[in-house]
């Protein structure tokens, strides 16, 4: 039992127990809990089916633990001769597949019982899990579909009444004026001996007390029977879910254990190169012409905020609203292709769910990482354009605001002045004093035109030593030193968004949704291109109406040719003049 020879994966950037026999699975209880990729998951917003996942939760807390996983493992292996049969992931069995003869007597019943077969059969035929089956052919298969066409024929039988005895406007009357005939009748039996007089305006009933009264009877003995019919049919229908639950949950884990591993066990369904996808995926964000198909439910933002930085992916968080559902919920998608320039809060985009319903999104939150090493060579440029643009914003603003201060002060002052009150006759105006003139201090402008020469005495010979620099290096020196500079700027960069790109992680995100990831879920480069589709159009060629027509290439490299030269001669004449 301890020396049982598992399968082997490198995949995600670990190593991963492969499951893919029914032996496998018989040897999962035996498996060290160190080996497994996922340690706990939520039982609620995935996509795999919620029943499957409780039946599983053994404490009923919402979270399904790798102990809880083994027991179902054991469980299985025992009402099942041969659990390879689980990597068919239906819900339906052969009969004689089952070894537990509690569950195989039930799923008998339910396949070859005539009452049971005609109780369901309109409920049966509209199912499409079923296939058609004659009353002759003998029946060997149980389907989670016939299951539930019995549970439902069930439930339509604890609708079943007794024969009402009026129809439900007259006794819904009846109930409503009760009271007030009750009254009536009181006060005519008063009026007879002359204790009261019935107004005018009174409603009269149209039947006499006695009629009323037995009628009150009748709907009394009515609503008792279907009480007790009722409690009767609910009474049945609870021993049957009891006596067919442990068929229910061998028909549902017979359909789910194994993609449950899959996601479990190994992220195998996540890294597979076909159509599959992780149980924790829960859609597609169609955005800036991309299709971002790692998208996972936020179930707590907070968690989030701590834990998604440390994915190293670009992520953009999403409020979704579906009108038809009425129904928000958020989601977070890695954007693994392409630029990012477009991608800022509050922009729109269309998210598509597995059942492939629209929901309207809007990105209310980014994480910034790299992309790729080219989108991280063009970084630098790009945050020194946009301090550049914030900085000549910043002080365009600053200017506005000074000259619409000074502009207010003026008038402001003008407004405020009073003419001075004339003065007496005879006597003369005093004359206002001339403002005291500073004298011209000799030595603090020499100090700054020494200042201000010594600075450009500074950029010259540094402008200088450049050229020459520049000038005494051969042609292939020089197309090096320039691609070298590019290197000094873009290197850290570049450098960065490789560390990061080769150990972008999924572990990170799944914590935050309440998972417990006991081993690195890589996304290096290669793997993270699959993640998200780019739009791509085939070679053509296209004329844009709107757009004026440009120069030949020609006259563009002539151009280019031009402005070299000049570059080159005004440098050599620098270094000429200068030394």
């Amino acid at each position: 039992m301890a020396d049982y020879k598992w399968n082997y994966v490198s995949v995600g950037g670990s190593t991963r127990i492969k499951i893919s026999t029914g032996e496998d699975i018989r040897h999962l209880p035996e498996l060290d809990k160190k080996l497994w990729t996922v340690l706990a998951c939520p039982t609620t917003g995935l996509e795999i089916d919620s029943e499957s996942l409780k039946l599983m939760d053994l404490d009923g807390n919402g979270k399904l633990r790798v102990t809880e996983v083994q027991e179902a493992a054991k469980w299985l292996c025992t009402v099942l001769k041969d659990p390879q049969v689980l990597f068919r992931q239906r819900a339906e069995l052969k009969i004689d597949e089952i070894a537990d003869e509690a569950i195989r007597e039930v799923a008998e019943e339910i396949a070859t019982s005539e009452e049971l077969r005609v109780k369901s059969e309109e409920l049966r035929v509209k199912s499409e899990e079923l296939r058609g089956k004659s009353e002759e052919t003998k029946v060997d298969t149980i389907s989670l579909a016939d299951l539930d066409a019995v549970l439902e024929a069930i439930k339509i039988d604890e609708q079943a009444m007794p024969d009402a005895p009026f129809e439900a406007d007259v006794m819904a009357a009846h109930k409503a004026k009760s009271e007030e005939y009750k009254a009536y009748y009181e006060l005519e039996k008063l009026q007879k001996i002359g204790l009261a007089v019935i107004p005018e305006d009174a409603v009269k009933p149209g039947m006499t007390e006695k009629k009323f009264k037995e009628m009150g009877e009748q709907i009394a003995a009515w609503e008792a029977a279907a009480a007790a019919a009722k409690k009767a049919n609910e009474d049945a229908l609870a021993a049957a879910r009891e006596k067919y639950m442990p068929l229910r949950k061998l028909l549902l884990l017979s359909r789910d254990f194994v993609l449950l591993l899959h996601n479990f066990v190994t992220l195998q369904d996540f890294y597979d190169l076909s159509d599959k996808l992780g149980i924790f995926q829960a859609g597609t964000l169609f955005i800036d012409q991309r299709a971002c198909h790692l998208c996972l439910r936020v179930s707590d933002m907070p968690k989030h905020e701590q834990q998604a930085g440390l994915s190293g992916m670009f992520l953009v968080y999403c409020d979704c609203t579906n009108q038809t559902l009425n129904e928000k919920i958020q989601v977070v998608a890695a954007v693994t292709v392409g630029e990012i320039m477009n991608l800022t809060v509050g922009k729109n985009a269309i998210f598509y769910d597995r059942a492939g319903r629209e929901w309207d999104a809007t990105i209310y939150k980014i994480i910034d990482n790299p992309i790729s090493i080219r989108q991280a060579f063009w970084t630098p440029y790009r945050k020194f354009g946009n301090w550049v643009t914030e900085l000549i914003n910043k002080r365009a603003a600053e200017k506005e605001q000074k000259q619409f201060e000074n502009v207010t002060a003026n008038v402001e002052q003008k407004s405020q002045e009073v003419p001075a009150a004339p003065a007496a006759a005879g006597t003369p105006a005093e004359q206002p004093k001339p403002a005291a003139v500073a004298p011209f201090d000799i030595a603090k402008f020499a100090g700054i035109f020494a200042a201000i020469g010594m600075a450009l005495g500074m950029i010259g010979t540094m402008l200088v030593s450049v050229a020459k620099g520049w000038v005494a290096l051969t042609w292939w020196q020089q197309i090096l030193v320039f691609f070298g500079l590019l290197l000094l700027i873009s290197g850290p960069s570049m450098l960065i968004a490789w560390l990061k790109l080769r150990r972008r992680n999924l572990a990170p995100l799944l914590n935050a949704n309440g998972w417990a990831v006991n081993a690195d879920a890589i996304i290096n480069v290669l793997f993270g291109a699959s993640l998200t589709d780019i739009a791509k159009y085939p070679v053509m060629k296209l004329k844009d109406p709107f757009v004026k027509e440009g120069m030949p290439a020609w006259q563009k490299w002539l151009i280019a040719a031009v402005v070299f030269v000049l570059l080159a001669v005004g440098t050599w004449c620098i270094y000429k003049f200068a030394y």
